[in-house]
């Protein structure tokens, strides 16, 4: 399973957005592009380059390979309903390693996409180990029955507490039975808010 191994803070700090909650404080002390001559980058950036700061920004916070991220784009573009933009927000959204974070299972994505990838949950019963995994209204995801007494899950109640995630129309979640229910389809104002979907489909459409 392809993924990206860099440094989440390194990521973060060269898109200007904190890419995790840990980097945040490192962040706070370190400003600019990471590097020996970041500080030489002062200009102000062209249109192009906004556009794929952009769409880097976004492909990093959800945790995708640059061909996951284009094929989601195109496929975004090719839908008759809603905007490309919205459209790729709501297919990032809907992979099963952002609903286990939205749920507050998680502290990050990547720590979503590694309890996926290790296989601890069922989806409508079935093992899955696919964090890229799309779901769909109806869907229910549970714990598997083999990883529920584990340290991690057994302190679960502890994690979502200190979650960040509120509560979303699409998902319904339960700490106590480890379990969550897609009820819908995200909306638009639920995704990541720092984001300009605008400028990625622009990117895309050059």
């Amino acid at each position: 399973m392809a993924r990206d191994t860099s440094p989440i803070v390194k990521q973060s700090r060269r898109e200007g957005y904190a890419l995790h909650p840990k980097a945040n404080k490192i962040m706070a002390r370190k400003s600019g592009i990471p590097g020996q001559h970041a500080h030489g980058r002062a200009s102000k950036p062209s249109l192009y380059a906004t556009q794929l700061r952009e769409k880097q920004k976004v492909r990093r916070t959800y945790g995708l390979l640059e061909k996951q991220f284009a094929r989601l784009m195109n496929e975004a573009s090719r839908r008759k309903e809603g905007l490309a933009g919205e459209n790729l927000l709501q297919l990032l959204e809907l992979r099963l390693d952002n609903a286990v974070y939205r749920a507050g299972f998680a502290t990050s994505r990547r720590a979503a996409r590694q309890l996926v990838g290790h296989g601890h949950f069922l989806l409508n019963g079935k093992r899955v180990d696919i964090p890229s995994i799309r779901l769909k209204a109806g869907d229910e995801i549970t714990i598997r029955p083999k990883s529920a007494t584990s340290g991690y899950f057994s302190q679960l109640d502890d994690v979502v507490k200190n979650s960040v995630q509120g509560p979303l129309s699409w998902l319904k979640s339960d700490a106590k039975k480890i379990k969550i229910d897609v009820t819908g389809l995200p909306k638009r104002e639920e995704a990541e808010a720092d984001i300009n979907e605008q400028l990625i489909v622009e990117y895309y459409s050059r």
